[in-house]
């Protein structure tokens, strides 16, 4: 498979920024300034919408029917040990929610904070 390359996330001292990372590696994958709305739900419970995520694989395309209509998603995964930790939005199929596309979900069950 090759070597593993993973990009460590600093957060800035003069706030109260925090660290997001995988559950079961600690593997660094969002900050708290990525976030841009902690109310949406994921398939294990609440979950959060990202602006940008490091150190994920993308899946393969797929079609999802959710709450707020259709959506094309990638499941997103740990690069260091594959598990999966939510998705990406790659289209959305009505207009309301094209501010997603582009955009990532982490969800709270599959992510953990790094201190």
């Amino acid at each position: 498979m090759g070597i593993i390359f993973k990009r460590y996330l600093d957060t800035p001292t003069h706030n109260n920024s925090r660290i997001f990372g995988c559950s079961e590696c600690k593997t660094h994958m969002a900050t708290t300034e990525d976030i841009v709305s902690k109310a949406f739900q994921g398939t294990t419970g609440r979950a959060y919408l990202l602006q940008s995520v490091v150190n994920v694989i993308e899946g393969d395309l797929r079609t999802a029917t959710m709450t707020t209509g259709v959506h094309t998603v990638k499941d997103i995964f740990c690069t260091a040990c594959q598990t999966l930790v939510g998705w990406k939005y790659e289209h959305a199929h009505e207009d309301s929610q094209k501010y997603k596309e582009g955009k990532f979900i982490l969800e709270r069950q599959l992510v953990c904070e790094v201190i």
